[in-house]
């Protein structure tokens, strides 16, 4: 589960800009952070200024008390904290619902997840508006995919349209987008619905969506086919670091017969191999850079195997052909079928 605001947990050293923004909120009150003092004695010396303003009843510095923990992976600690303040700070449930989500200082209870963001999506108060969004989306995830709820494609599609706001920049972006995969799906086809989704998302600064948008238009998917709209929006999208992008974007540079450009944007993708890292820095999904870097393995293996861009090297070829088939399958299956029929 990877809600909006969820914070990364496992980074210790996000503690930082926590940090930082616990001596902003404090400023003028005896708590500096300093660049060259050393930063387990810059953390220690927020704690102990935390714990003393909790102690004269400082809500706020509670709940950043419980923050500080997450950040520092004292997750018992910090679910300790957020519990004795879940009743009146809709912050902290929503911190307890992610970790209940994914297992962080207990076990994982996804039922009390679903329950706990249902909670913060129905709090009125304007410590929950920030939060209400990221929480609906989460519902939505969980009854996509059953997780402590009986597994409902309608219920996650009606959580995500609310937390989507109808393509508001303040609604949750990563529902924008999910609703584009949604209506993209088999089981839930409407390429009209998931072109105007990922056109939402893409305005309000969706990765994902940029991709998704020049594939779309690369294709007439959903929309008139546009070439000149597909290649900018796939340019965008590789330079920010979208892999599906990227894949695609060899594509179309090797069906117009720009082969040496075709291979060499192939090339670099090929030597890609922390797909974690990649979704963790772009926020995309690990599915579809496995797609991208498959599709970009079996082009320059096709460029290698008949010399288009690259020296001729049918050996070297084969093993990218082989890399390819190995990452994804089913994407080679496809592009096989392109050989076989003469498309490529």
């Amino acid at each position: 589960m990877e809600p909006e605001s969820k914070i990364k947990f496992s980074e210790h050293f996000k503690s930082g800009p926590l940090l930082n923004a616990i001596s902003e909120i404090y400023r003028g009150e005896g708590l500096t952070v300093e660049r060259h003092t050393d930063f387990g004695s810059q953390v220690e010396k927020a704690e102990k200024f935390l714990r003393e303003r909790a102690e004269t009843g400082d809500m706020q510095a509670v709940f950043l008390l419980g923050q500080l923990f997450c950040e520092e992976g004292l997750y018992a600690k910090a679910e300790e904290v957020f519990d004795s303040i879940k009743e009146t700070d809709p912050r902290a449930l929503y911190q307890l619902a992610v970790m209940y989500f994914d297992g962080l200082g207990s076990t994982v209870d996804q039922t009390k997840a679903v329950e706990y963001m249902e909670r913060v999506a129905c709090w009125n108060s304007p410590e929950a508006d920030s939060l209400k969004h990221s929480a609906l989306f989460n519902i939505g995830r969980a009854y996509l995919d059953g997780y402590g709820v009986k597994r409902s494609s309608e219920e996650a599609e009606r959580y995500w349209l609310l937390a989507a706001d109808d393509g508001n920049p303040n609604g949750s972006v990563k529902a924008q987008t999910s609703l584009g995969l949604f209506y993209s799906s088999c089981e839930t086809l409407d390429l009209k619905r998931a072109f105007f989704w990922h056109s939402e998302a893409c305005g309000n600064g969706s990765l994902e969506s940029q991709g998704a948008l020049g594939v779309m238009y690369l294709y007439g998917l959903g929309i008139s086919q546009d070439h000149q709209s597909a290649l900018q929006c796939l340019k965008e999208a590789s330079e920010r670091g979208n892999v599906y992008a990227q894949g695609h974007l060899v594509a179309y540079y090797y069906h117009r017969k720009l082969y040496s450009q075709a291979a060499t944007l192939a090339k670099r993708i090929s030597t890609y191999d922390d797909i974690a890292a990649i979704a963790k820095s772009t926020d995309c999904l690990p599915e579809y850079i496995r797609k991208g870097i498959a599709m970009a393995l079996f082009y320059y293996a096709r460029c290698l195997q008949l010399g288009k861009g690259v020296e001729q090297n049918r050996e070297e070829a084969k093993q990218y052909f082989s890399k390819a088939a190995h990452l994804n399958p089913e994407v080679c299956k496809e592009l096989q079928m392109d050989v076989t029929y003469g498309r490529m």
